[in-house]
This record gives structure tokens, sequence and C-alpha cells, in this order.
């Protein structure tokens, strides 16, 4: 799984990029072998004006289905990342078990046994 970090209208420093991976690779760690590349955005939407406006956008790009978008913002940039990665790796849990349950209802099932079968057991 790669994962591709990028940083608008602030630098990203090493605690920041260490505590966003690590969030990923334990949110994620399940669906690893399912996904192909997680971009991660992360910004500040007023700048150095302050308030609630720092943003985390998640986009997990899975083998042959497509890819699970996660937005979350608030005043603390941390929690955001928390938050969105939390969400991320339960959506693509639930994506990938409904490809699981979607593939296996798909496939072909035994015919029922007819009527008056030679092992029905009831007849004893």
């Amino acid at each position: 799984m790669r994962v591709d970090i990028q940083g608008r209208g602030f630098s990203l420093t090493a605690p920041l990029l260490d505590h966003t991976q690590q969030r990923l690779r334990f949110a994620l760690t399940r669906s690893g072998d399912r996904i192909k590349r997680v971009v991660v955005r992360l910004g500040d939407t007023n700048g150095p004006r302050g308030g609630e406006d720092k943003f985390c956008k998640i986009q997990v790009v899975l083998e042959q289905a497509p890819p699970v978008l996660i937005e979350d913002a608030g005043a603390d940039l941390y929690a955001v990342i928390d938050r969105a990665a939390e969400r991320a790796g339960r959506n693509v849990a639930k994506h990938i078990e409904r490809q699981r349950e979607n593939a296996r209802l798909a496939m072909p099932q035994p015919p029922a046994a007819p009527p008056g079968d030679a092992f029905d057991l009831s007849k004893d």
C-alpha cells in the first residue's frame, strides 16, 4: 500500500507526516492487501487567520473497485486526521465485505435435491 501525503496551504512537518502514516496504517491494515494507493490531502482553508478550517481528504484506491473518498474538517488537524482515518478504515472494510458478499451470491449454487431423493433421511 503506497501512501501519498500532500499539504495545501502550509508545510508538512515530520511529526504530522508520521502521525498521518501511523493512523492510516493502523486503520487500513485489515484491508491492506486490497488497497493499491492512499492519497491524503491536508490543508488549511483560511491560512494564518485561524478557525475551524483545517481539512483532511483521503482517497483510497482499491483493486477492481471504485475509490473510497473521505473528508473531515475541524480546528485540530491531528483530531481531523484521526477521525478521517478511522472512517476510511470502516468504509474500506465495509466496501470490501460488500464486494465479497456480491461475489459469493453471484457464484452458481448446486441444484437442490429433488423430492423423494434416496438420501432423504426424513422417511426413516
